[in-house]
């Protein structure tokens, strides 16, 4: 309780804040050797993590970078900016987004300044997210350039290609999700600095009561059968919830409904704590009205994570690599797709473990909270440097207008 009082204490100040302003299935399996590289990425460069500084974050400093190499999709950044490579990004790019953004987060000299649109996002989703960019700037003092980001913060990607000539400019907005129909840039969701809504811990704190789980029950000590849990009446979770146990069929699939409504007002939450939902040697992970928040939960849980064939992808999903880290379920042979996969899982154990194993280990490692924060910060400094007008003009006049300055 005590972390979520200090974090609903932070959430409140920032509220108040921004009240300020306005693969089919599968005959054979090649058991596959992971290289840790991923596809289409070798025309990018690997990415040098920047150096934190945690103790006197206030001061200024240079951009300085270490040793570290950053996990391999911060290469993914080059691609979703690639839109702007040749013509930088203008002003009047920027203006159209607001046809769909909720948020304008504007940072000039290490200043944030905030424009809310006149479009509600759901639950605290812009509040959270705007926190997260405000940290930020404690972490990585002088090294975020001036921008001039234009945020949404729905579920569907909105900028499609098919709308938009990449000639006559299109809207560099950033958002939770994309996929190959869209222009929509990626970068990590609200649920890394927490849930409030679900009472759901921020990702550094959760990522821990994970670990801590999956040494509780270990793989082979599991209920032996896929598992899901949460709102069936999204996307394509209906046709999921087909796949549960019935008199008729068992295709190994055990699927749970959650009331969000009754288990905030009821239950308090007890039937939905993440920490207590690692006890299948399968987990299935299946898309709601666009990706969803889930899947790193899911796949840190050391079970084999069956995947049904996703559309969107968030930063860090592309390298994701099939039969390593997770096990592809056939969309279209939902039901008859998980039964083999869990029929081959138990008949070949070590090697079930292995994948469940490492796709826990890419969550873990890979998807720290140190390498979601610097994936904010290069993709902010790498869009930085296609802007070819300066912010100050239009923070001024947020300024003059409303107390919109947060930092």
């Amino acid at each position: 309780m005590g972390v979520f009082r200090y974090y609903i204490i932070l959430l409140v100040a920032a509220i108040i804040s921004m009240q300020w302003v306005d693969l089919s299935i599968f005959t054979t399996i090649p058991f596959q050797k992971y290289n840790d590289v991923p596809q289409n990425s070798q025309n990018y460069p690997r990415v040098n993590c920047s150096k934190t500084c945690p103790r006197k974050f206030h001061a200024k400093s240079n951009p300085t970078t270490s040793l570290e190499t950053c996990p391999d999709y911060f290469r993914w950044i080059h691609e979703d900016l690639s839109p702007w490579k040749k013509t930088g990004i203008t002003k009047e790019m920027v203006e159209k987004g607001k046809d769909h953004a909720h948020i304008r987060v504007i940072i000039v000299n290490g200043t944030v300044y905030l424009e809310k649109f006149d479009r509600p996002a759901f639950q605290t989703r812009d509040v959270v997210t705007l926190w997260g960019i405000l940290q930020l700037l404690r972490l990585y003092p002088g090294q975020l350039p001036d921008v001039d980001l234009m945020i949404e913060c729905g579920d569907v990607p909105k900028f499609l290609k098919k709308e938009y000539d990449k000639e006559n400019g299109v809207p560099p907005v950033f958002h939770y999700c994309g996929d190959s129909l869209s222009y929509d840039i990626v970068f990590p969701d609200w649920s890394y600095w927490g849930w409030p809504e679900l009472k759901i811990k921020p990702w550094k704190l959760l990522n821990k009561d994970l670990e801590e789980a999956n040494n509780e029950i270990k793989w082979e000590s599991r209920e032996p059968y896929a598992y899901w849990k949460g709102n069936t009446r999204l996307g394509r979770r209906p046709e999921l919830v087909k796949c549960n146990l019935s008199e008729e069929h068992d295709w190994n699939a055990r699927i749970y409904a959650i009331d969000w409504v009754k288990e905030r007002r009821d239950e308090g939450f007890k039937n939905s704590d993440l920490r207590n939902q690692c006890t299948h040697r399968y987990k299935i992970y299946v898309e709601g009205n666009a990706w969803s928040v889930s899947e790193k939960y899911i796949l840190a849980c050391d079970s084999v994570t069956l995947i049904i064939e996703p559309r969107f992808y968030d930063f860090f999903t592309r390298n994701l690599v099939p039969t390593v880290h997770y096990w592809p379920i056939n969309e279209k042979q939902t039901c008859s797709s998980i039964k083999f996969a869990v029929d081959w899982g138990n008949k070949h154990p070590e090697k079930a473990k292995k994948i469940g194993e490492q796709g826990s280990n890419f969550i873990q490692k890979q998807v720290q909270m140190k390498y979601v924060d610097e994936e904010e910060v290069q993709i902010t400094i790498t869009s930085g440097e296609s802007f070819n007008y300066s912010s100050l003009q239009h923070a001024q006049s947020l300024r003059s207008s409303s107390s919109s300055r947060l930092s």
